[in-house]
């Protein structure tokens, strides 16, 4: 079975070939793995800060370098948590690079108004 940050990187490897209708499809598809590794490092950075209090939450969340404040309500700390990490993985990475590549060329998930 493939893991999700193997085929994101199948998906960012074949992607430089691809054209523009194939492109958005494989972009698509990475999106949507990139959506499920996100939400799967979400509940587990959860799980992990579970005990904290809401400073402790800011405190690890300023040193992952995601600005924050006491302000911010617990789930969104968490949230900064997990993108802080989530960034920084293979599985992002290749996905951000493979959006920007297929961005330079033109296409784009998102549509244009």
């Amino acid at each position: 079975m493939t893991t999700t940050t193997q085929r994101l990187l199948d998906l960012a490897a074949a992607a430089p070939d691809s054209l523009d209708e194939d492109l958005v499809l494989l972009l698509r598809e990475a999106s949507e793995l990139y959506q499920q590794g996100f939400a799967t490092l979400r509940d587990t950075v959860a799980a992990r800060f579970a005990g904290l209090s809401g400073r402790d939450l800011v405190a690890a969340a300023t040193a992952a370098g995601m600005p924050c404040n006491v302000s911010q309500d617990r789930d969104e700390l968490l949230l900064l948590l997990a993108l802080a990490e989530w960034e920084r993985t293979p599985a992002a990475l290749a996905y951000t690079e493979m959006a920007e590549d297929a961005a330079r060329r033109g296409v784009c998930l998102i549509p244009e108004e």
